[in-house]
């Protein structure tokens, strides 16, 4: 039958053609599309590494669509994600391009991306750093959050990043009396910051900040936007310094 020895071809042809071209199973009888099929597996189960390759092209295609999705929802969310009005600045405030971080104060790859966004800022001085308060662990990490946040309002920016440094590397569970132990050892009015830390200015923020990650579609921490580029997790910092040399080589 001429069926059995044109199935691989005319499955390869389908594939390589496109619709327009593509074999008509619903033109076969019963036994001819049987017969196809069964000629179609034994082919896959000789040529195994047709699948693979086939897998491969997919997952390709299906990243840079991803990547190009990443970028539009940059683009659509750049006032919020970069110039939110409440967000801690730090590295270059002047940089000419900027890395937002999603952290979490009980997230174990937040504290070992710390050394690594250090690094980054060290190596590169033209990055402006803004960080997002998203605590997404529980109880505990909303507690730091509104620790850290209340800090910033009562006592400045400056007392903030020293919160936010001291918290990443707390082990405890924080507690009212662990958290004022904390602003005491820095110098801080723990009275006035624990008593900020239900107000509604800081729910406004985190929630402000919770939705601006759905839209996002941020579910993880850490998570990174580097210029126009998404970061979905931890990377080292000689990879961040890549892809903001590639940012800055799309911006010309």
């Amino acid at each position: 039958m001429i069926l059995r020895h044109a199935a691989p071809a005319l499955l390869g042809l389908s594939l390589l053609t496109g619709p327009a071209q593509a074999l008509d199973l619903n033109a076969m009888s019963d036994s001819e599309k049987a017969e196809f099929g069964a000629q179609v597996r034994e082919y896959l189960l000789e040529n195994p590494e047709v699948i693979i390759e086939a897998i491969n092209i997919l997952e390709q295609r299906n990243a840079v669509a991803e990547a190009a999705a990443d970028k539009e929802l940059v683009v659509a969310n750049a006032d919020e994600l970069f110039n939110d009005g409440y967000s801690w600045v730090g590295g270059n405030p002047d940089g000419d391009i900027t890395l937002v971080e999603f952290m979490d104060y009980r997230c174990g790859y937040c504290r070992r991306a710390v050394p690594e966004v250090a690094s980054l800022l060290a190596e590169d001085g033209n990055i402006r750093l803004v960080i997002k308060e998203f605590p997404i662990l529980g109880d505990a990490s909303v507690l730091s959050s509104r620790f850290a946040v209340a800090t910033k309002h009562v006592a400045g920016d400056d007392a903030y990043k020293q919160v936010h440094d001291a918290l990443l590397e707390f082990s405890g569970e924080p507690s009212e009396v662990s958290l004022r132990r904390i602003s005491d050892g820095l110098g801080l009015d723990s009275d006035a910051i624990l008593a900020a830390m239900d107000s509604d200015q800081v729910t406004e923020e985190i929630n402000q900040t919770r939705e601006l990650a759905r839209r996002m579609k941020i579910s993880g921490t850490p998570s990174f936007v580097l210029g126009t580029e998404m970061l979905r997790g931890f990377l080292p910092a000689d990879q961040m310094l890549q892809i903001a040399d590639g940012v800055r080589a799309e911006q010309g």
